[in-house]
């Protein structure tokens, strides 16, 4: 009796948010190739890459395709995203300490939280529900409070960078000149400032379980 042809399985690379992903990383390949030379459409391809961050999300819970390569593959996006644009930012302001910093935490916040997500067996860093802080249950658990946190962060850097001089000016004078815009201006800015100063103060924490995950693995294994 004739057997039935094996069905094909689609190949993780060709899964639908994957293929979202790969479409992320050329759109933020031409915002920042024209950087320098036009802002305005800088702006609007990050700010596109940034929102297609979620879209890859709905298609991997609509369609079953969440995979270990699209989580990577999405977190390696999104962290090399930011920290370009934060060195872009470094070179305009004064002091640009501050968004080597800013980068500097947000790497880090993120690989020791994906390494102590992998130490403890979890299937995603955003697993958190065993942690006590109140705050990284709320960023996690609550869709809406990390969009407007992400969000909020995301922005906050577009206008600064749309802000920028042409030559390196002081961020403090800059954040006094874009509070004397129009109230809908200086209302996106602070509500920008608002959900990205949330945005720090969870990856300090984040930082700080995520060691403290890492230190007791150690201690376990040690016994």
């Amino acid at each position: 009796m004739a057997q039935p042809p094996a069905k094909k399985t689609l190949s993780v690379y060709l899964y639908i948010p994957n293929i979202i992903g790969y479409f992320r990383i050329i759109i933020n390949f031409i915002a920042f190739a024209v950087c320098y030379t036009n802002r305005t459409l800088f702006a609007i391809l990050y700010f596109f890459s940034f929102f297609c961050d979620g879209l890859d999300g709905w298609f991997a819970r609509r369609f079953n395709q969440a995979s270990t390569f699209g989580a990577v593959l999405d977190m390696v996006t999104d962290r090399v995203s930011t920290a370009c644009l934060l060195a872009l930012l470094s070179q305009f302001y004064r002091p640009g300490l501050v968004f080597i910093l800013l980068l500097g935490l947000d790497i880090t916040s993120h690989w020791f939280q994906m390494y102590s997500s992998f130490l403890s067996g979890k299937t995603s860093h955003k697993d958190v529900k065993h942690t006590g802080n109140g705050l990284l249950k709320l960023y996690y658990g609550y869709r809406p409070f990390m969009a407007f946190c992400c969000v909020a962060s995301e922005v906050l850097y577009i206008i600064l960078f749309l802000y920028a001089d042409e030559k390196s000016t002081s961020l403090l004078n800059t954040c006094r000149g874009i509070l004397k815009e129009s109230p809908l201006v200086v209302f996106m800015f602070i509500s920008t400032l608002i959900g990205w100063a949330l945005k720090q103060v969870i990856n300090v924490i984040q930082m700080k379980t995520a060691a403290d995950a890492c230190v007791a693995f150690d201690s376990k294994r040690g016994k």
